[in-house]
């Protein structure tokens, strides 16, 4: 008797916005983060732009330039879309998603609240000051860009909270081909 195969294992798919730029004297590199509200996810916590596929005729470059716009009013062209890093992320409920993070450093427009009912604030932060709190996902994804992993994997523990927090950081990087060749396989 044929045995009927697994349902295949679907998740969805999110983009993120790394806008970044210099800041001004030692800030450094800054990226720019809103602050969740209203009756979403996460509601007072920073977070990058973001959002889904709006289903499959669209690409995660554009859903990228797409968010950008709804989120922050700013107008990127899809040729300044730089790939930075996907995150294999699992929620503390359970449920998993992979998230593609881009850097872009070239737009127009001055960013600003286009969402009010789901954003209350907008701000550029260091790289190495990001405000609290903010979402331990989009956390795990700028600490991987920071180090300058290309995939990491942010699997959570049911009970770990939603925002950061140093002693549930479960970020996990996953050695690009800089690393060098594997070694043999065992077994």
């Amino acid at each position: 008797m044929p045995v009927s195969p697994a349902p295949r294992h679907t998740e969805p798919l999110d983009v993120h916005l790394m806008a970044v730029r210099e800041g001004a004297g030692t800030a450094g590199v800054e990226v720019l983060l809103s602050r969740r509200a209203g009756g979403v996810y996460a509601a007072g916590m920073w977070h990058l732009p973001s959002g889904h596929l709006d289903g499959p005729h669209e690409d995660v470059v554009t859903a990228v330039v797409r968010e950008a716009h709804e989120e922050t009013g700013l107008m990127v062209d899809p040729g300044d879309v730089r790939a930075a890093l996907t995150v294999h992320h699992r929620a503390p409920a359970g449920r998993a998603r992979v998230g593609f993070f881009f850097e872009v450093r070239r737009w127009q427009g001055v960013p600003r609240v286009m969402e009010p009912a789901v954003c209350d604030g907008m701000d550029w932060f260091p790289l190495d000051a990001l405000p609290e709190p903010i979402v331990a996902y989009c956390r795990a994804g700028l600490d991987a860009y920071r180090a300058g992993s290309r995939i990491a994997v942010h699997f959570q523990e049911p009970g770990d909270p939603v925002a950061y927090h140093s002693a549930f950081d479960r970020l996990c990087l996953v050695p690009g081909l800089e690393a060098g060749p594997p070694g043999p396989r065992l077994g």
